[in-house]
């Protein structure tokens, strides 16, 4: 008999932490081919997701998917989201949630391999100004010198940065 994944469970037990405790649930995706997004906002293969109650509507968080409609730019979109590619989960007040590895075209012998050697580390910087969709996707972090060596700019919200 294999092992269930324990990632869907602890993506909607920090989703329910977050919702309970007043914070907006973010969810940062490795995109593929199996991943339904807007393809506009996906930046380096990436895209973080706004899923408050708010900015979603018929949010299904099941252990194979995640799916919901989303609006961008003021357009209904339909979003979906295959577990394993999740990379993180937080409340974008604060940081504070949890991080995985993607497991993108893993079979299931070389995926608990892989759950079983990984601990991905986070780091927090402040983003720029959000954006104005409800479901909102965040850049690349700012919190890094600038390539002229102009230090970054203080405030907004956090992002997560994964860093290997």
């Amino acid at each position: 008999m294999s092992e269930i994944s324990t990632k869907p469970y602890m993506l909607r037990a920090i989703y329910e932490w977050c919702t309970d405790s007043g914070y907006t649930p973010y969810l940062a995706v490795k995109v593929d081919r199996a991943t339904t997004v807007p393809m506009e906002y996906v930046k380096n293969g990436e895209i973080v997701l706004n899923i408050s109650f708010g900015a979603t509507s018929g949010l299904k968080m099941d252990n194979d998917a995640i799916r919901f409609h989303a609006r961008f730019g003021g357009v209904s979109r339909e979003i979906f989201v295959p577990v394993n590619n999740v990379i993180a989960i937080y409340a974008s007040e604060n940081g504070q949630g949890m991080a995985f590895e993607p497991t993108l075209g893993m079979g299931e012998d070389e995926l608990e391999d892989e759950e079983e050697d990984s601990a991905p580390t986070l780091s927090l910087a402040p983003a720029a100004s959000p954006a104005a969709s409800p479901a909102a996707t965040e850049s690349a972090p700012s919190g890094t010198p600038d390539d002229d060596g102009t230090p970054p700019k203080k405030g907004g919200r956090p992002t997560l940065t994964r860093i290997k």
